[in-house]
């Protein structure tokens, strides 16, 4: 039940716990009459028959002392450490305005406040709020760090202050209260210094802290949490304390927290506490609200409570020196209730202390309160309006991005070169395409970084100047931010866990090995966030280029068998038992029963990557092909330049390649010839003519709804897919514009005295410096006219395999702005590779060529698809 209503939830943003309320809430049957399940006959006497109730209630408690272990585990001291002034103050404000009054002036049946309503009231649930901190990523906002600090010190307060509750009302007289207090101090006491000092010795003694909690060590932690349990239990205070007290004394060293809250959190969130709201669901008699003054005072709790906590949180953050905005803000996420007040109210209910109606007044109080916080933190703190404190995202020794000169790092004419990067990492196998990339963007050290160059020209001597800028490289690790809590743990220590990050640092090391200045982040999210968060950093940090690993599960397999093809070219056949890598990534296979592979949905990150980035985007395409390969070898790379703003910026990056001396290039226009007939086709009959990229909507090959990008680029995300273009009609205008600006590219690097494109009309028309002349010696040019440009471009690809043993293959995406549609020869490719589900879905992610150079251009190193951030026809 809770599953099920937590998916529509999901969509309004809200935490799993409204869910989990309102599923137990439904399966409840309330006086006078039935209402939901409890209107089906016997349904409740069946399902929850009254001797049951019992043994119910003791497992559910097991699960309760389970789940406040793993708050404890969640709550780390140094979080409070490190804000300490300002968690203090927020924390405090919250919970002395609530417990203020003496007297509840709502009714008649409260008597003078107790002290578990006033905890009730003061309570902040933490391991709510750490979920809506995380999925409106305010972690790294001022606001986000002072609300996480404040509401690790109200969550230990409020535990506190309910221990002491709960022991008031067990204790007969005042000494006997007193005495149980004394107890439960010594307790904790003995607990936070020579238990956990144990605790962390046995752990680093077992190697707990490396690899892992062992089975001694996890024994170990249980025998520890039942027994804390036991203990708080027999003197008077609820057995959960205890429990909460075990969790604060395990160690955090290695994140072995983390580790053992993933062993049990599964069980916990599935079995227990799904059983403990049903119990408090049938608790909850929302009958007894049947008139209205009962309705009028269930409306002042939700206001009494919303305006103690809002107001005294709100009020002493402005006095700290935050602005309204800001305080209304940590007030607004300081009011959230959540799970922790109902096990407050259970705990009072219990003890006799509240009475069914009230009990169920606050439970609403409390699905209110939790409702409202999303909605009104979007509201008081948009995103355009927030600052971030930059505290999630620490930096390496050396890296100086806060000083940069802007300047410095922008594109300019006189400075081509692109040098600020981010490279994204997300798994463990993506490493190695990750470091490939580098490689090939990296500036060669054998360059100097100031290169000089005297220019003799019929008139004057030109001096020019042209600085290789150091490299920056931002390695970004994405971690998916699920429904476990063990996700938004890592969420919380971010900070902390960037440097235990197994992938991270081993890409520091690689940049560290080229002396590389390596700058790392870590951003844990929701995976429809993934690109958004990509798209925003790159923004953010300024980068020039995202490089983007990615790694099919096989490596493709052709054979040299000619199919004819239009006009002379030919393409790879593939053989019965051969198969292309997207196959397995895409059930492209005919009678495949897989439904959607991992790499299906890796796709759709990508195309968010393509459609969500203001800066340029680089996929490095790993085939997994090693074959031929020797070190030290030289590396050729091909590239087929179609024209469109994604192939100008894919030509300036070819060049900027074989600035390293290692590098060779072959670079082919491919220019069609109108009117060509071949094999029975008329290209101006069956090709449609050269067009535009507009918007339309359109349904991929499974049936979704896949939305198409705005023409600027800017767009929105799917979790079943994302927006892609099509082609459609051009004007006049627009088609010469898009020729100029290729002809203007094309120009500019084959003009140099140094081309393999020299003519006599061209010698003296370029003037450049001798890193760019080397790079430009070392890079043929030429053209290639053809009817066919994609089947032509397929085999000067598999003529370039056959000499060169490492061979790179750049395409440009062409999605926006294409200027031509290969929907003809796509559809030959796609039957001749007998590619069906799978070509459709790879081409919208990366594009016609890319896709053509993947799947039948036979084994290449790699495939690097090229976008390009600006759409405009002159840009590239």
């Amino acid at each position: 039940m809770a599953q099920l209503l937590s998916l529509g939830l999901r969509r309004l943003r809200q935490p799993k716990v409204i869910a989990e309320v309102l599923g137990g809430i439904l399966l409840a049957r309330f006086p006078p009459g039935p209402t939901a399940f409890g209107r089906i006959p016997g349904f409740t006497e069946n399902i929850f028959p009254s001797v049951s109730l019992p043994y119910l209630s003791l497992v559910a408690d097991i699960g309760l002392c389970l789940f406040l272990f793993l708050v404890g585990l969640e709550i780390d001291i140094n979080v409070i450490k490190r804000n300490a002034r300002m968690s203090a103050i927020v924390s405090l404000a919250g919970i002395a305005l609530p417990f203020g009054p003496r007297e509840h002036p709502l009714h008649p049946s409260i008597p003078p406040l107790h002290r578990s309503l006033r905890v009730a009231y003061s309570i902040t649930a933490f391991p709510v709020l750490c979920r809506i901190l995380t999925e409106l990523k305010l972690l790294d906002t001022h606001v986000g760090i002072i609300v996480l600090s404040a509401g690790v010190g109200n969550d230990i307060v409020g535990w506190t202050l309910l221990a002491l509750s709960v022991a008031l009302v067990n204790a007969g007289s005042g000494l006997s209260a007193l005495w149980i207090l004394l107890v439960c101090i010594a307790f904790t006491v003995f607990l936070l210094f020579p238990v956990k000092f144990v605790m962390h010795w046995l752990a680093r003694k077992t190697g707990s802290t490396e690899n892992g909690p062992t089975m001694f060590y996890m024994t170990v932690v249980m025998i520890l949490v039942w027994a804390c349990a036991f203990f708080t239990d027999a003197i008077g205070v609820n057995a959960i304390f205890g429990a909460f007290l075990a969790g604060l004394v395990v160690p955090r060293e290695g994140g072995l927290a983390i580790t053992l809250t993933e062993k049990l959190e599964d069980m916990v969130s599935i079995v227990f506490l799904p059983l403990y709201f049903t119990l408090s669901g049938l608790n909850t008699n929302l009958g007894l609200l049947d008139n209205g003054i009962t309705w009028a005072f269930t409306i002042a709790i939700i206001v009494l409570s919303f305006s103690g906590k809002f107001g005294g949180c709100t009020i002493a953050s402005r006095v700290a020196g935050y602005g309204w905005r800001e305080s209304s803000t940590i007030g607004a996420l300081m009011s959230c209730k959540g799970l922790v007040e109902l096990i407050v109210l259970n705990v009072g209910l219990q003890a006799g202390i509240l009475s069914q109606r009230v009990f169920s007044m606050f439970v609403l109080e409390a699905v209110t309160l939790t409702f409202i916080t999303t909605p009104l933190v979007l509201a008081l703190y948009p995103p355009e309006r927030r600052v971030r404190a930059g505290a999630i995202t620490p930096t390496v020794e050396g890296d100086e991005r806060g000083q940069r000169d802007e300047k410095a790092s922008s594109i300019t004419e006189e400075q081509p070169w692109r040098h600020r990067f981010t490279v994204v990492l997300d798994k463990l196998d993506h490493i190695p395409g990750a470091m490939a990339l580098t490689q090939l963007v990296l500036p060669p050290h054998g360059i100097p970084t100031d290169v000089m160059s005297t220019t003799t020209t019929t008139t004057q001597t030109i001096d020019k100047v042209m600085k290789i800028p150091d490299v920056s490289m931002e390695a970004l690790q994405l971690i998916e931010l699920s429904d476990r809590t063990s996700a938004m743990m890592k969420s919380s220590v971010a900070d902390s866990l960037i440097h235990t990050d197994p992938v991270l640092g081993i890409f520091k090391m690689f940049g560290e090995l080229n002396d590389l200045a390596v700058t790392t982040s870590l951003s844990v999210v929701p995976y429809d966030d993934f690109a958004h968060s990509v798209a925003e950093h790159a923004q953010r940090h300024g980068s020039h280029l995202v490089l983007l690993p990615w790694l099919p599960s096989t490596a493709p397999t052709v054979v040299d068998t000619p199919e004819v093809g239009m006009g002379d070219s030919t393409t790879p056949k593939t053989t019965k038992g051969d198969h292309n890598p997207f196959d397995v990534l895409f059930s492209s296979v005919s009678g495949s029963k897989t439904d959607k592979p991992p790499s299906v949905i890796h796709s759709q990150f990508v195309r968010g990557v393509f459609a969500h980035s203001k800066t340029d985007v680089a996929l490095f395409i790993d085939t997994g092909d090693r074959s031929g390969i020797r070190l030290g070898g030289s590396v050729h790379v091909f590239f087929p330049f179609f024209g469109g703003p994604d192939d100008r910026l894919a030509l300036q990056l070819v060049v900027q390649i074989c600035l390293n001396p290692r590098m060779t290039a072959t670079v082919v226009r491919m220019v069609k010839r109108e009117g060509a007939v071949d094999a029975g086709v008329h290209l101006g009959e069956e090709l449609e003519r050269p067009s535009a990229a507009h918007l339309e909507d359109k349904m991929d090959a499974n049936g979704s709804r896949v939305f198409n990008p705005h023409f600027e680029g800017s767009m929105g995300t799917s979790a079943v897919g994302f927006q892609d273009t099509i082609y459609g009609q051009q004007t006049t205008q627009m088609r010469l514009e898009s020729e100029m600006a290729d002809n203007i590219v094309w120009y500019t690097y084959t003009s140099s005295p140094t081309s393999s494109l020299v003519t006599p009309t061209n010698t003296h028309a370029y003037s450049t410096t001798p890193a760019l002349r080397d790079a430009l010696s070392r890079i043929h040019f030429s053209d290639a006219h053809t009817p066919a440009p994609v089947h032509a471009a397929i085999r000067h690809a598999r003529a370039l395999r056959e000499t060169s043993p490492r061979l790179l293959i750049v395409a440009g995406r062409s999605r926006r702005l294409a200027k031509e549609n290969h929907n003809v020869e796509m559809k030959r490719v796609m039957e001749t590779c007998r590619s069906g589900v799978g070509m459709e879905v790879m081409r919208r992610t990366i594009g016609d060529v890319g896709a053509a150079m993947v799947v039948a251009a036979g084994s290449a190193s790699g495939v690097v698809v090229v976008q390009a951030a600006e759409v405009g026809l002159a840009g590239g």
